[in-house]
């Protein structure tokens, strides 16, 4: 999966939902924390548009609850053609993690490298569900998720639109920097980030194909998404 441009996931925990993804989304991303076999699912997956593969732990806002089985999960799920792309946490980065019972958990590392062993890029994803940190902690976790990804993803709660600003003065830095980057602000106050960020670098973009099936706060649903983005990336050429 090629990160040079912006790319659209269309956020599903039901691989069937692909089909209808295939008009506006560059790919999928397959919540496999969310899904009652995930495995199966990608062993039957037969669509056309290519897999970023999310196991989300339940410590950074997904329902996976057991780190060890949960990347033993993400690494299988690898090793299908066509998951393209791996989405792993900083925080699992960092020091493999975290069990339900606060002991270290399995090295992520093992989880990315088998990923581009397989010819798979590795987003590396950062999630604060209540604030916006300020500009320098911003900055440094963008850096410090580029290090270990080909992608570095943050996503914040917005409290005010100020908080976007701060959050795309940041994502324009780390371009600038040459990073790839991916960032977006939740909440509703942050909504309008998913829209504007690409303006500014960022090169992911989430939204449910369904919008009764959102999974993360002030989600756009994909038809719209896709709208806004286009619009407002003819704009910018005009």
């Amino acid at each position: 999966m090629n990160f040079d441009s912006f790319v659209l996931a269309a956020a599903t925990a039901d691989l069937h939902d692909e089909p209808d993804a295939r008009e506006h989304a560059d790919c999928v991303e397959f919540r496999m924390d969310l899904a009652d076999d995930p495995l199966t699912a990608l062993d039957a997956y037969d669509g056309e548009l290519p897999i970023l593969a999310t196991n989300r732990a339940e410590w950074d806002g997904g329902e996976a609850d057991d780190d060890a089985t949960r990347l033993d999960v993400l690494e299988t799920a690898v090793e299908y053609d066509a998951v393209e792309a791996v989405d792993i946490e900083l925080k699992t980065m960092r020091d493999g993690g975290t069990t339900g019972t606060g002991q270290p958990g399995v090295d992520g590392e093992r989880v990315a490298a088998h990923a581009r062993e397989h010819g798979a890029n590795v987003v590396v994803s950062w999630h604060d569900f209540e604030a916006t940190p300020g500009m320098g902690e911003l900055q440094e976790t963008l850096r410090e998720a580029c290090e270990y990804g080909d992608v570095g993803k943050v996503a914040v709660t917005a409290q005010a639109r100020a908080d976007v600003l701060d959050l795309l003065v940041a994502t324009r830095a780390a371009t600038a920097e040459g990073d790839t980057v991916a960032t977006m602000a939740m909440g509703e106050p942050g909504r309008h980030s998913r829209a504007v960020a690409p303006l500014y670098g960022s090169r992911i973009g989430y939204a449910p194909v369904d919008p009764a099936e959102a999974t993360a706060p002030g989600q756009y649903d994909l038809t719209t998404l896709r709208k806004l983005i286009d619009t407002l990336a003819g704009e910018s050429q005009a």
